[in-house]
């Protein structure tokens, strides 16, 4: 016959291994006992905390609520409550418990004690404090991240992987509104108003946002929207991918700059330097030529040769100029750069030493030549002096006096390598990015005052690559600078 459990046993028993604390308070608040749980999770031997009261380890801000529920209950209201508590550890500091309250009452129904029971939820407040706080920062910074969107003067636009439009700001709407008057459908490449540099007409997958959702990156690429051809506006666009988790594209963010005034501005200012450019052309040639006669003629001085060498190096720097103007004003509008044909590579570059040879000998310059005897190659033979006249330029003009620019021209089987190095003040490192930008002066030209516009080494660029071949420049403050041009034959 099995015997029935001891009830008084059992509740010692489960008292005494809950995981949570219990406790066994009198009708007055008195702590008549408590488990393990509990002295650990308040920090009190159970001794001590025998002789203490409810009100003595409530936070006095949570006291009344308690004391008003133990009244609801011993009135027969109710006959328990559950409510969030904090209680106050034998350090003093904080408990925050999940406090639920039974009486229990005898066979007469008189109260006979309280049976609480309190679970710790500090460390869940804590989590759900942190949280909230870190929601809160979130708030904000999506709050800030807006303004800015909004906010800035550029079209800004979020696609996702398949080219749909996940979000945009007001200025891109604006920019839609003049390509798509008729409304947008909100996906990648829907046909527009939109053209290229040429003012042909784009076709949808050319579309910056096509381009985008299929993965590429670019920067700078330049496009007209509007309809109207004289309210049309200029965009700078440049893109960036979006990756997910795994490396897989996600989308993609553009950004549309406004840059009409920028691009009517460099067309006016290279119509004007066109303009004033061709106007120089005409008497330019016509004062060297009586220059050419009055050095030739035997009427003029010793003196007077001196005067007219003196005007015509000045006005052959002026020419020089001149054909530069003219050259980038013919690059930048996309005209036929170079008209190759059989030239004597070694020989014209012979006879741009020798006119330099004037500027070098007045800076106090020694030019060393070292070429073959003749190096033929198909190439434009004028705009290769051009080339020649301005890295030799370059190169006697940020020279120190007594300094040496020496000028290599080789060949080997994938064509032919000209290299001019001088001994000069050399370039900042911050300035050889830029060095090959059009009418960019750096720090050294300004600090020296070196003359010109700006486009030397521009043009050599442009004439070299147009020729197939490639320029490089090395260069250190205070060493000298080294230029070197390759150019298939």
């Amino acid at each position: 016959m099995v015997r029935a459990p001891d009830t008084d046993e059992l509740w010692r028993l489960t008292m005494e291994h809950s995981p949570v604390g219990m406790a066994i308070v009198s009708p007055a608040g008195d702590v008549l006992t408590a488990n393990v749980a509990l002295c650990d999770m308040l920090g009190y031997d159970p001794e001590v905390l025998a002789t203490l009261t409810v009100q003595d380890i409530t936070h006095p801000d949570d006291l009344a609520t308690d004391l008003r529920l133990v009244d609801q209950a011993l009135a027969g209201e109710i006959s328990s409550y559950r409510i969030t508590q904090r209680c106050i550890c034998s350090d003093g500091s904080i408990v925050i418990g999940d406090l639920s309250v039974a009486l229990l009452r005898d066979e007469d129904g008189d109260p006979v004690h309280f049976i609480a029971q309190i679970a710790d939820l500090t460390e869940r407040q804590a989590f759900v404090d942190r949280l909230d706080a870190a929601e809160a920062a979130a708030e904000v910074e999506r709050r800030k991240a807006h303004a800015v969107f909004e906010g800035v003067n550029v079209g800004l636009l979020h696609i996702d992987a398949a080219g749909a439009y996940v979000a945009h700001n007001t200025r891109l709407r604006e920019f839609l509104d003049l390509a798509f008057p008729d409304g947008h459908l909100g996906v990648a490449g829907q046909p527009g108003f939109a053209y290229d540099a040429d003012q042909r007409r784009l076709e949808p997958d050319e579309m910056p946002s096509a381009r985008a959702a299929r993965g590429e990156q670019f920067n700078d690429v330049r496009l007209w929207v509007g309809e109207d051809p004289a309210s049309r506006r200029a965009l700078s666009v440049s893109a960036r991918s979006v990756l997910d988790g795994t490396g897989a594209l996600a989308g993609a963010v553009l950004a549309y700059h406004d840059v009409s005034d920028l691009v009517r501005a460099m067309s006016v200012k290279d119509e004007f330097v066109s303009t004033v450019s061709h106007e120089l052309r005409t008497p330019l040639t016509s004062a060297l030529a009586y220059l050419e006669l009055l050095d030739e003629s035997t009427d003029v001085s010793a003196e007077g040769h001196q005067q007219v060498t003196a005007a015509r190096r000045n006005m052959l720097r002026l020419s020089h100029l001149v054909a530069d103007l003219i050259f980038s004003t013919r690059a930048s509008a996309g005209s036929a750069l170079v008209d190759p044909y059989r030239v004597d590579v070694a020989t014209l570059l012979a006879e741009a030493v020798d006119a330099a040879r004037l500027d070098a000998e007045s800076a106090g310059v020694r030019l060393e030549i070292r070429h073959p005897a003749s190096l033929v190659a198909v190439a434009d033979g004028m705009r290769l002096r051009q080339v020649f006249d301005n890295l030799l330029d370059n190169a006697i003009g940020y020279s120190r006096p007594g300094g040496v620019v020496t000028v290599d021209l080789t060949e080997d089987a994938g064509g032919l390598e000209l290299v001019v190095t001088d001994e000069g003040v050399g370039i900042e490192p911050g300035d050889l990015g830029e060095v090959f930008e059009r009418f960019f002066r750096g720090a050294n030209a300004r600090l020296l005052n070196v003359p010109g516009t700006g486009l030397g080494l521009t043009i050599v660029r442009t004439i070299v690559e147009a020729h197939g071949g490639h320029v490089a420049l090395a260069s250190a403050p205070g060493r000298g600078t080294a230029v070197r041009v390759t150019i298939p034959r």
